[in-house]
């Protein structure tokens, strides 16, 4: 079966707005014997007259007329559709954006966030969901909109990725902990009890890589799959948390921070999203939103 030349499609709306074969020829900046020879194809696609001679005019056939509504609309929107990008009417904007995060993120960054999205367009719900693997599948098929995290293999190739903050490990533990009276050598580090963040379960980091690499190892008491998770247990024991430190500044309020004291490779947290959304001036402006907000001094 043949497909129709949607070409024709706008020599008819224009046609049947003029009610002439010379009208339309300027219109469009035809030959009138261009135009005509479109008329032609036109009748011949659609099996009927269109424009039919009444005196020395054209008049539309009840066909056309039916026509003339439903072409006109098909050929506005596709104008639309080609027309490029603009940036989006935030005042007007309904939409809810579904964010997948880790741990520390909503608590530090959440405040800032949500308040410029409600200031520049109250018509927007922010939706956030835990980031409990680092598979790409919920941006690829929707369900999330944007995710942060560090980049990995495990992502999808298509995914984009765009900077957001550098982070250090920090060690934290309760007011009073012993770790607070003195320096915190190597040593006096790994000689503690520890809480490590995993979320395969894994005994292992780069924490103990760096201990490794000068002689230690730590006594690892707990495995958790999350900062918050981590951090409460060491506000509530003598347990020693190790967590990136802008990421978590709104989870530490009361604690003791310290550096870590053997080096620990600094991490990129990015904001991640499907390349679908790339020119969506809505997501393009929500992108922005998450930017500026990681941008600043985390919230406390």
């Amino acid at each position: 079966m043949s497909h129709p030349d949607l070409n024709l499609l706008a020599v008819l709306d224009v046609l049947l707005a003029e009610g002439s074969v010379a009208g339309a020829a300027r219109r469009l900046r035809l030959s009138p014997s261009a135009m005509s020879r479109s008329l032609a194809r036109l009748r011949k696609t659609t099996g009927d007259p269109l424009l039919v001679r009444a005196g020395r005019g054209l008049v539309p056939s009840p066909r056309a007329l039916e026509l003339r509504e439903q072409v006109r609309r098909i050929v506005q929107d596709a104008e639309a559709a080609l027309r490029p990008v603009t940036a989006p009417d935030l005042a007007r904007l309904v939409r809810t954006f579904t964010l997948r995060t880790s741990d520390g993120f909503v608590e530090t960054f959440g405040p800032r966030l949500i308040q410029r999205v409600g200031v520049e367009a109250p018509g927007v719900r922010l939706r956030f969901m835990p980031k409990l693997d680092k598979d790409s599948t919920l941006l690829r098929d929707g369900t999330a909109d944007l995710e942060t995290g560090v980049v990995s293999s495990a992502m999808g190739p298509e995914v984009r990725a765009q900077a957001l903050l550098r982070d250090r490990f920090v060690g934290v533990v309760r007011a009073g902990h012993p770790l607070g009276e003195g320096e915190v050598t190597p040593a006096r580090y790994a000689q503690g009890r520890h809480v490590l963040v995993s979320r395969r379960a894994l005994a292992q980091g780069p924490v103990e890589d760096a201990l490794a690499a000068v002689g230690l190892q730590r006594d690892v008491a707990a495995v958790v799959g999350g900062f918050s998770a981590a951090l409460a247990l060491a506000r509530a024991s003598d347990l020693i948390a190790s967590v990136p430190e802008r990421h978590t500044a709104g989870l530490r309020a009361g604690m003791l921070c310290f550096p870590l004291p053997v080096w620990v490779p600094e991490i990129t947290v990015s904001l991640l999203w499907h390349p679908r959304l790339d020119a969506d001036p809505a997501h393009r402006w929500l992108r922005g939103c998450v930017q500026d907000a990681c941008a600043g001094p985390a919230t406390w």
